[in-house]
């Protein structure tokens, strides 16, 4: 039996926003632009951002920069490509893109390994997948994940591991992972099939989920990390700033609380003609620390809109897009977001104090 519990009445943070950290530098690898990174800290302290990088036909490369910090000021110096599509899952010969797209990276110390998730874009789709690192610069491929008989199967994306072991609602011991499997309605009609999503209940929309694959075979082989035996759903768009759907952000990180994560949602609204402008905002999510499938908070009001030009006008306008998060200090992190999938922005974060039980909810 699950235990129960407490849900939170308040949580808070404070973000603010520290300028664009990547642009495209005007290479034919960067064309469309340069977005949603991964981030990580090597072994030997140097900080690390992986953006993914668009050339022109939507070909997606995901690179590696470098951090270098004076004081309060930091800049990326590009080093290389930590993937390049060339596994068959991430190659397509029909137009429409292809490649490694949004990459996010976790340490999960009971693998000693980077672990890296990202959406390889192939002949089938959108789908979910795996490569691992031992010192987060070189990088191996698993393959796709496979999902158990009785998930879903087709297109997925957002997939971002927790960076410890939990217990799945079976009560296993496993590695989690957020994915977002989504509508094959969603994928055929784009912004056209928005209003026949709106008359689905918001739990048969595109929801954030959280997969589980046991632990004790990915320990006597890591390649097991591939496969996932459970899928519970998380995070639903049901609010006013989220209708469309929602989607994993950053990776979790352990506060007093539970599991915190800055995930994104989108909404759409009406501009005439029957067409709609899409927005896609930030919120906070906490989830029970032994037990994730437990949302113990949520935004119900955005933490983060599309604001000034470079983000609400880019590749695709408004949009802010977190997907990496750095602890600077207790509470204290800066995160990094793609701007109107065009560039990417920094910011910073600092989580109020825990709320006692006690407290009265705020007015």
């Amino acid at each position: 039996m699950t235990p129960a519990v407490d849900a939170l009445t308040r949580f808070d943070g404070t973000i603010t926003r520290l300028g664009i950290v990547l642009s495209p530098d005007g290479s034919p690898f960067e064309r469309e632009g340069v977005l949603n990174p991964a981030s990580a800290t090597a072994r030997d302290g140097t900080f690390l951002l992986y953006p993914r990088a668009v050339a022109e036909g939507n070909v997606s490369r995901v690179e590696t920069c470098r951090g270098i910090r004076a004081g309060d000021d930091l800049r990326f110096e590009r080093t290389g490509f930590a993937l390049e599509p060339e596994a068959p899952y991430e190659v397509r010969s029909t137009p429409g893109g292809m490649g490694c797209e949004d990459p996010r990276v976790t340490f999960i110390p009971a693998l000693d390994r980077y672990v890296m998730a990202y959406t390889a874009f192939g002949p089938d789709g959108p789908r979910i997948a795996i490569a691992l690192s031992d010192d987060a610069v070189h990088w191996e491929r698993l393959g796709l994940v496979r999902f158990a008989e009785g998930l879903h199967q087709g297109d997925d994306k957002d997939g971002v591991f927790f960076p410890e072991p939990v217990l799945s609602p079976d009560g296993v011991r496993s590695i989690a992972f957020y994915h977002r499997p989504m509508l094959r309605l969603s994928t055929m009609d784009g912004r056209g099939a928005i209003p026949t999503l709106l008359d689905l209940p918001p739990a048969e929309r595109e929801c954030t989920r959280i997969a589980y694959v046991p632990l004790e075979p990915v320990l006597r082989d890591v390649r097991n990390v591939l496969d996932a035996r459970e899928s519970a759903l998380a995070i639903v768009p049901d609010a006013s700033w989220c209708q469309i759907k929602t989607g994993a952000g950053t990776p979790p990180v352990r506060i007093a609380e539970g599991w915190f994560s800055i995930f994104h949602g989108v909404n759409a609204r009406e501009i005439g003609d029957g067409s709609y402008a899409m927005q896609y905002s930030a919120g906070f999510v906490v989830h029970d620390a032994e037990r994730p499938h437990i949302v113990r908070y949520r935004s119900q009001n955005p933490v983060m809109v599309p604001e000034g030009v470079d983000e609400t006008h880019g590749i695709v306008s408004n949009v802010v897009f977190p997907t990496a998060i750095d602890q600077r200090g207790e509470r204290d992190y800066e995160f990094y977001y793609g701007m109107a999938d065009a560039r990417i922005g920094r910011a910073r974060l600092q989580l109020a104090a825990p709320f006692a039980a006690a407290e009265e909810p705020a007015a």
